[in-house]
């Protein structure tokens, strides 16, 4: 596994395992396949529905506690002060959990960005509190990032956005990483049948004798970002954690960056 170290010094793996879209029929046996393959990191939210199930699976792990990276995320509907810890809260005890690695807002108030604000003060205090180890935002402009800023006690340890090679979000990364921090990219392989198709990424992957996911996944940390692919076939877990013995040179990189279309895929 590698690693980076957030501003607080915590450190967080660069692959996890997305329980996003996982029904709750599914959680058992697709956390147990991931913890089997070595994921430590575990990327979920109160609105994927399924994080009773998730904290069964940790229960039911040998893996300690300590040993494991966990995110959750604030759902809209439940931002403001009051509400998010209270959301938090419900969160805890559903994952049957002490503490929190990683809580996030999950999107930007659109309409109401100062309910945004407040909700960071919320989260602010759940780490002042300790019960979470880091906080940080998901889906927030470098405007929206900006104004956190601007009232912020703790500045946001991590921004999640989408990003594949169809949307590469250069600027909003290197701005993230200008200002301390950590970028994470969901939807990291996009939708499969468009970019594990692409010509581009299939000869990088023939020259190392990987698959085009395994290719796109390498990028991905090869390039600074923290992703969570997301599956509930055994086999492809297991093969998005065998990215750990072989890197991308500089000119591959290039090529796989100059795929950006700036275009959604999908919404986490």
């Amino acid at each position: 596994m590698e690693y980076q170290k957030l501003s607080n010094g915590v450190e967080i793996p660069m692959l996890g395992f997305g329980t996003y879209q996982l029904k709750p029929n599914e959680v058992a046996d697709a956390m147990k396949g991931a913890l089997d393959a070595g994921y430590r990191h575990f990327d979920g939210a109160h609105i994927y529905g399924n994080e009773v199930e998730v904290g069964k699976a940790y229960k039911a792990s040998s893996v300690k506690r300590e040993d494991l990276f966990i995110t959750s995320k604030v759902w809209n509907e439940d931002q403001g002060y009051d509400k998010t810890l209270a959301a938090f809260d419900k969160t805890l005890s559903e994952l049957q959990l002490d503490y929190l690695d990683l809580y996030l807002i999950h999107w930007p108030n659109e309409d109401n960005f100062q309910l945004s604000l407040d909700t960071w003060k919320a989260l602010e205090k759940i780490y002042k509190d300790g019960k979470a180890r880091s906080i940080g935002v998901s889906n927030f402009s470098e405007d929206q990032l900006k104004q956190v800023f601007d009232m912020a006690t703790v500045k946001p340890m991590v921004n999640q956005i989408e990003r594949h090679p169809y949307k590469v979000q250069k600027e909003l990364g290197d701005f993230d990483a200008a200002n301390g921090i950590i970028n994470e990219g969901y939807s990291p392989i996009g939708h499969g049948h468009l970019i594990l198709e692409d010509p581009t990424i299939n000869k990088i992957a023939k020259d190392h004798n990987k698959s085009a996911a395994q290719v796109v996944l390498r990028w991905q940390i090869d390039t600074g970002f923290v992703v969570f692919p997301k599956s509930s076939n055994i086999d492809h877990v297991k093969s998005n954690f065998d990215i750990f013995d072989f890197q991308l040179t500089d000119d591959e990189i290039k090529a796989i960056n100059a795929l950006d279309k700036d275009e959604h895929l999908n919404y986490d």
